[in-house]
Formats: structure tokens, C-alpha cells, sequence
């Protein structure tokens, strides 16, 4: 059997202990997802059942969750939940966050507090800085770039721009004339 690594890993970084770690275990054992292996699984369907849907997970048909409720574990915690260092190295989960992020349905100033206190930041940042060269205007990509851009250089690149964004292609058919954030 091999071991995943976790972003961590890939990023040379330490992990910490998280207060929201331990409020992720606890909930994904109260709200469980019938097919969830990993934390990480649990995540994704948190995410899909909330409407991020960029990645899914494949599921047997008939199989239902029901995940916490949003007064219980709110948006901001769930993207920095999926951007935890301690998280399984599974970059396409981060396209997840990313997408929750574009739509700008959260809370910049709990989403900012939340990944300063779990030691998010430097994800977010790297995250923002990719985002921005798709939609360099988007506002709460514009305020996570500033507020985590002094955060240290990575020596691996957490998620190339093209998976934050969909193309908009040609009218014939092939190149993309543009790019947008997944929303």
C-alpha cells in the first residue's frame, strides 16, 4: 500500500495543531458520507453538496449526504479545511476551494482570520497570485494576494492558474481567445 503525502510534504513545510483539524474529525464522524475513506473525501462532498461541483467524486447511485450545516461549518472553514498543509496532496481538491473563492459568497475577513490562525496562508497567497492572472480584477482574489503575498516563496507550485479557469474558446473551435475563473 503507498502513503499519500501531504501538501505539507510537497511544500517542505511543518504542519501545526489545529483546532479546526479536530473540529473536522469530529464532524466528519457526526455527518458522515457513506463512500468518504479520508477526510479529504469527506471535504469534496462537503464542497460538491454546497454547490462547487469543478471536482466530484464518484459515488453509487442512490447513495445521499447530508453535510453540516453552513451555522455549523461555514464556507470559510471548509476552503481552509481543503488547503490545510496536514491535507492529503490532492491538487485537483484545491480546485474546489479555488471555485468557492471566485464566486464571492464568503466572508473575506473570516476566510483571512481563519487561514492566518491554521498557518493557510501561504496556500491561499499562491492560490490568489495563479487566480489573478486569469481575472486580475476579482476582488477578494485581489485582497488574498495583498493580505498573504508576503508569505515565503514555495519550492513547488501549489496549482498552475489553467485549473482555476475555464477556457472561453475561439469561434472555431480551438485555442482559447480567453479564460475565466470557475465560479
Amino acid at each position: 500500500m503507498q502513503i499519500e503525502k501531504t501538501l505539507a510534504n510537497r511544500m517542505g513545510m511543518t504542519v501545526h495543531v489545529s483546532c479546526l483539524d479536530r473540529k473536522l474529525n469530529r464532524l466528519s464522524r457526526e455527518y458522515p458520507s457513506p463512500t468518504a475513506e479520508k477526510v479529504e473525501d469527506w471535504l469534496v462532498d462537503v464542497a460538491n453538496a454546497r454547490g462547487a461541483n469543478i471536482v466530484r467524486r464518484d459515488t453509487p447511485p442512490g447513495t445521499s449526504f447530508a453535510p453540516p450545516p453552513k451555522v455549523i461549518f461555514s464556507d470559510e472553514e471548509l476552503i481552509v479545511s481543503i488547503c490545510m498543509l496536514q491535507r492529503l496532496d490532492r491538487p485537483q481538491s484545491l480546485r474546489l476551494a479555488a471555485q468557492m473563492i471566485s464566486r464571492g459568497k464568503i466572508t473575506l475577513n473570516l476566510l483571512s482570520r481563519l487561514a492566518a490562525m491554521e498557518r493557510t496562508g501561504v496556500v491561499l497567497g499562491e492560490m490568489a497570485r495563479q487566480a489573478l492572472k486569469v481575472d486580475p480584477k476579482h476582488s477578494i482574489w485581489r485582497k488574498l494576494h495583498e493580505k498573504f503575498s508576503t508569505e515565503r516563496e514555495l519550492r513547488s507550485p501549489v496549482i498552475h492558474w489553467q485549473r482555476l479557469a475555464w477556457p472561453i474558446m475561439s469561434e472555431k473551435g480551438y485555442n482559447a481567445k480567453s479564460w475565466r475563473l470557475v465560479c
